[in-house]
């Protein structure tokens, strides 16, 4: 029975990514890290896999990107005053270097970063934040 109800998906009608991306300037290599491994959770498009119509599965993985663009929306990055972005940067830094994200339930399926792609990571990150510095 729970198998028919479906529930509402992260699925604008693409993922705008465009002001964040403006205002951090990623490189290639930090794009494609981004795109693999954060932007699903943490913008308003998610590329589904074909498991995400399999409850409770679909049930799980919609908690994690419900949760994902709570805490860190990158499609809502306009909106954030720099305050704020120094903040989430700061948590993003702070998330990978503790091994927190991705998540390891992601990891399992999709595999997880190199060491190599967080300390690049981390660094663009910390290299972003000097945009915001408040005194």
């Amino acid at each position: 029975m729970i198998q028919f109800y479906r529930l509402e998906k992260n699925n604008a009608v693409y993922r705008d990514v465009a002001a964040f991306e403006a205002d951090t300037k990623p490189n290639k290599e930090i794009i494609a890290i981004l795109e693999n491994n954060c932007y699903d959770c943490h913008s308003n498009k998610t590329d589904y896999p074909w498991y995400a119509e399999v409850a409770p599965i679909s049930f799980w993985l919609n908690g994690h990107v419900k949760d994902g663009n709570k805490h860190f929306n990158v499609s809502q990055w306009a909106t954030y005053k720099d305050k704020k972005k120094d903040h989430k940067l700061e948590e993003l830094i702070e998330e990978v270097e503790e091994g927190e994200m991705p998540l390891k339930p992601y990891t399992l399926i999709h595999g997880n970063i190199t060491k190599e792609q967080k300390e690049a990571l981390i660094s663009w990150a910390k290299k972003a934040r000097g945009n915001y510095h408040l005194e």
